[in-house]
């Protein structure tokens, strides 16, 4: 395989090298257990140093495409083959619940104050105007941008809907792709996605959780038209989605016009050098749903969550759903908007992110 390194992009050439191999990977042009090129190999061909290499082999092995054999090298450990759960994966073998991260994420309250502030000083009686359905502009721009960088999701602001939590907008979803479809969920998952999707109307099906995502037999046998999933870390089993797993998402919702809703709840403390690739970034099909919420990254009085539809439902939302409006308080959205443009928010996440990854070296010591 030949990679190469552009100076004149924006990406770091560690991320650049990242994509090529993790695209090659997936592509299967190295098969699971093949051993990658040596780090000094593979910084020769490029023109890189063997650190810059050695960076895009550790990202890769974090999110579990390849493993380092001591002495040995890198080899593949992402597969993609239809079935390879084994039954040891079912939640009453060894999957445990775990507790969320909540309690340790507080937003610095006078951070915040100080933002409320500005906005009262900066916006005045512009918080009192009445938000578009989606939401505002000033909001659904800073997400875009802030999705940019940090979960390689490209996007346009009315692909964004703003709305009050998380549960609002999965009422929100049952509307918009329909009551008569077949939702299929994780079991175990956070009991308000399947108490919301129950009293809209919806069919739904709860396929079983192994260690590293549903169940390969499960999802393989499974009718749904829609796959609700958590794919960072599911609640409250403490789940998350191996990097074969989440191509395995998409190979099933390649078939008969399907959709995943990608649940990323929490996603913004994983404790990796990069967090992991949203389906929505991977996804050539334009069938995924992305969602997050406010409510655990600032806090949850805010009531605060937001999706991101892909351009098809985009469509669809404005001329079926815009007669909603959007009941988050327009001054609310200008606090997180001017959070995320002055960097506070993402100082936030960093800080918490460190003083996790403290924590569990402390705990592996």
């Amino acid at each position: 395989m030949k990679y190469t390194v552009n100076e004149a992009e924006k990406r770091p050439a560690y991320m650049q090298l990242y994509i090529q191999l993790r695209d090659d990977i997936i592509h299967a042009l190295y098969q699971k257990g093949t051993r990658m090129p040596s780090k000094r190999v593979l910084a020769e061909e490029t023109g890189v140093s063997v650190v810059t290499a050695e960076h895009a082999y550790l990202l890769l092995a974090e999110e579990g495409y390849i493993e380092a054999r001591e002495r040995s090298g890198y080899f593949v450990s992402f597969s993609t083959g239809e079935a390879f759960a084994s039954p040891a994966e079912a939640y009453d073998n060894g999957i445990r619940p775990v507790n969320s991260s909540m309690g340790i994420t507080s937003f610095p309250f006078s951070v915040l104050a100080k933002t409320m502030r500005n906005v009262l000083s900066t916006y005045g009686e512009g918080i009192l105007m009445r938000s578009p359905d989606r939401g505002c502009t000033e909001l659904r721009e800073a997400i875009c941008e802030y999705l940019a960088r940090s979960r390689g999701i490209e996007t346009d602001p009315e692909e964004i809907i703003i709305g009050a939590g998380s549960e609002y907008l999965y009422n929100m979803i049952v509307q918009l792709i329909g009551r008569d479809k077949t939702y299929a969920i994780e079991s175990p998952s956070y009991n308000k996605i399947e108490q919301v999707y129950s009293g809209a109307g919806a069919t739904l099906e709860k396929l079983p959780l192994g260690n590293d995502g549903i169940r390969s037999s499960a999802l393989k046998g499974s009718s749904a038209d829609v796959l609700h999933i958590t794919p960072y870390r599911s609640f409250p089993s403490g789940v998350t989605a191996s990097a074969s797993k989440r191509h395995e998402y998409l190979r099933w919702a390649e078939k008969g016009g399907r959709l995943i809703v990608e649940d990323d709840f929490e996603s913004e403390f994983a404790i990796l050098k990069k967090p992991e690739d949203t389906l929505f970034s991977l996804s050539k099909l334009d069938n995924v749903i992305y969602m997050n919420t406010f409510s655990v990254s600032i806090s949850p009085s805010l009531r605060t969550a937001y999706m991101v539809l892909p351009r098809s439902l985009s469509g669809r939302y404005s001329t079926e759903l815009s007669y909603y409006s959007c009941m988050v308080p327009t001054y609310i959205q200008f606090v997180i908007a001017s959070l995320i443009r002055n960097g506070d928010f993402e100082r936030h996440i960093n800080r918490i992110r460190r003083n996790k990854r403290k924590e569990t070296q402390v705990k592996n010591c």
